[in-house]
């Protein structure tokens, strides 16, 4: 039974005075049921809105919601994924009537067949409501219909779909997962960085599908030859890496790129096969034809395309060849148009960083997303000079202050934790990879040949899938290493969500495991 609550505020901002006035009269005279069909009764007689009895009945779901505990974590043990226990389901007649929960808003309108989900996130036990999409009620009817689900995993469309929309279920809270088997060697004892920073529920292969490319970038980390995988080898890895993923209970993401991947001579029937194994997939790459990119489209939108941009059209074409920044600036106008997330990345040099708040500037508007990685003075890298170590820190705070103004300005340098540290406004980001460095964790990179790294900015091999499965590849001894971080960062309040960049500091001709980042500023 529900209660009536004085605090039906939605209900009350929703009414004119003279509505809003019957309706209190009905909250104080009546019991709950005798209330809410009174309210339907003076809804159809024109009284009182039609929207208000579905409106009370969301708000009183919600307010009884709010005093419930939170949903419990699902132990490693349960195995499967579970729909939230608090999660209430409300069939009701019309459209927006979540948003009048939250805020003033127009007038719902009438439509059949509407759900609102209301919930309590796990963890926080804040309480959510939303009115329920298709990918929502595709989820939940999947976790309540085993034969559905068994229907659906035959083909490979609907099998995708159906995984998208169990794993944005798991996003949004309404669906619960046992933890991931991803976790850091030193999880028991994750520190004030919290247990969502020693697991991850994504792993992400970047795949180097070939050495071929369009442009000779001054800082590449490797022009060697490498051979390409055959065909079969190749669907074939990706195979092992949905085995991967579904023993360790993460999602499974293939980043393509090369060189250039759209080189690649199988590059649209591995991101067909990707997309079919319910993979998700994003480019790293070069700006391409509208044809080539609607080709991509065409089987499914990636995730995001990221293109590079090295610092203004002088400096930039001086890096990656001429031409190459009126390219880019054209391409993403395209990518936009055809609603693809873009993602500009540069890598910071002593020369160019000046010139990476005009830059941003220039993208406000055009990219989704820019960020930036410093250089890894590794391959052709080595001839540059990195940023200056000594005025870093200032340049990382003049960064976060632009932040506040310009929308595309994204953080991915770990060390910007270690300012959101010190100003303890308890804002810190995941770090690099969304958990501080990724090397060996939620990431790793494999090579044309099926060579695997840790990480692409340095030479960091760990075998090849060629010859190994990934499994072994990232429980071997090495991997461990990687992922368990530099020793000299054991210990480090910020080092979950840190860990510095391994490759900057092996450009550098340190032992990156054994030292610290060169541009952490932090006392030991």
């Amino acid at each position: 039974m529900l209660t009536p609550h004085p605090n039906h505020n939605a209900c009350r901002s929703a009414l004119l005075p003279a509505a809003r006035a019957v309706f209190e009269r009905l909250l104080t005279e009546l019991n709950p049921e005798d209330c809410q069909a009174q309210m339907a009764l003076l809804a159809g007689q024109g009284r009182l809105p039609a929207f208000l009895p579905d409106l009370f009945r969301v708000e009183s779901q919600l307010l009884a919601l709010a005093q419930q505990p939170p949903p419990a974590a699902l132990a490693e043990e349960d195995g499967q994924c579970q729909p939230n226990p608090t999660l209430r389901l409300v069939p009701v007649g019309f459209r927006g009537l979540d948003r009048l929960l939250s805020a003033p808003a127009p007038p719902p309108s009438p439509a059949p067949g509407v759900f609102i989900l209301l919930w309590l996130e796990p963890g926080s036990g804040r309480p959510r409501v939303e009115e329920a999409n298709d990918a929502d009620l595709l989820a939940l009817k999947l976790l309540a219909d085993p034969d559905c689900q068994a229907d659906l995993a035959a083909t490979p469309l609907a099998a995708r779909l159906s995984e998208e929309a169990i794993q944005q279920g798991v996003a949004k809270g309404l669906i619960l997962a046992p933890p991931p088997r991803l976790r850091r060697p030193w999880a028991t004892d994750p520190g004030p960085a919290g247990e969502e920073f020693t697991t991850a529920p994504v792993f992400t292969l970047q795949w180097h599908l070939t050495q071929a490319c369009d442009l000779h970038c001054r800082h590449c980390y490797d022009r060697g030859r490498r051979d390409t995988l055959p065909l079969d080898q190749g669907l074939a890895l990706l195979d092992d890496l949905v085995r991967f993923c579904a023993a360790r209970r993460v999602q499974g993401q293939v980043s393509f790129t090369g060189g250039n991947p759209f080189l690649a001579p199988h590059f649209f029937t591995l991101y067909q096969g990707a997309v079919e194994r319910g993979l998700r997939v994003a480019v790293l790459g070069n700006p391409v034809s509208q044809p080539q990119l609607a080709g991509l489209i065409a089987i499914a939108k990636p995730l995001f395309y990221q293109v590079s941009l090295e610092g203004l059209e002088e400096h930039n074409d001086a890096i990656r060849g001429p031409g190459h920044y009126r390219r880019t600036m054209e391409f993403l106008p395209l990518l936009r148009q055809l609603g693809v997330y873009s993602l500009v990345m540069m890598t910071l040099t002593q020369a160019n960083q000046a010139q990476v708040l005009p830059l941003a500037e220039r993208l406000r508007g055009r990219t989704d997303l820019f960020t930036f990685n410093r250089l890894a003075p590794v391959g052709e890298g080595a001839t540059l000079a990195g940023a200056r170590r000594e005025s870093y820190r200032d340049f990382l705070l003049e960064y976060l202050r632009a932040t506040r103004d310009n929308p595309i300005l994204g953080l991915k340098d770990n060390l910007f934790n270690l300012i959101l540290d010190e100003q303890g406004q308890g804002r810190m980001f995941g770090g690099c990879t969304g958990h501080g460095c990724g090397a060996a964790f939620d990431f790793l990179a494999v090579l044309a040949d099926g060579e695997v790294h840790a990480c692409r900015k340095f030479p960091s091999p760990l075998g090849n899938l060629t010859r190994q499965d990934l499994a072994t590849i990232y429980d071997s001894a090495a991997a461990i290493t990687y992922r368990t971080g530099s020793l000299a960062c054991a210990g480090c309040p910020v080092q979950p969500r840190c860990g510095g960049c391994l490759a900057v500091g092996h450009g550098l001709g340190l032992n990156p495991l054994q030292t610290r980042d060169p541009y952490c500023w932090r006392r030991a």
